[in-house]
């Protein structure tokens, strides 16, 4: 059962996903920094409030801080367009090129003469009849 486990562990899509957990901590906490230090003192400017992150409206002595959730959207914001241009964007990008070089007009499968089922080209017996077929047909 050891063996199984260090087997999981070593596996590389588990380290993957490991390095990119660290990394999108590191990367939120940047995030973070920078919607507190810069882009929220540029609002504040703007709205001419000088604390935006206490920002809030008060209802029935009930505070409402739109201040804390209007950060938190800024920083998803930024967290998810960064991800999306420098991960996700190269990782389509390398995937389609990988894949297109392997594409070719040559057909893979074929039809099966006796149940007309598509079975691979190489095939030499239909799976779905178990007739024996011809690489000529």
């Amino acid at each position: 059962m050891f063996q199984e486990f260090k087997k999981f562990i070593l596996r590389g899509n588990v380290v993957d996903l490991a390095v990119g957990i660290a990394i999108g901590a590191a990367f939120t906490n940047f995030a973070n920094a920078l919607v507190k230090d810069i882009i929220n003192p540029l609002i504040a400017i703007i709205v001419g409030d000088r604390k935006f992150t206490t920002a809030h409206f008060t209802i029935n002595g009930v505070d409402f801080l739109y201040g804390d959730l209007i950060n938190a959207f800024i920083t998803f914001l930024l967290v998810a367009t960064v991800i999306f241009f420098l991960v996700v964007k190269p990782i389509n990008k390398l995937s389609d090129f990988a894949f297109r070089s392997k594409t070719t007009d040559e057909p893979t499968t074929r039809k099966c003469p006796y149940c007309l089922s598509t079975i691979p080209m190489a095939a030499t017996k239909c799976r779905f009849c178990g007739s024996t077929v011809k690489k000529d047909d």
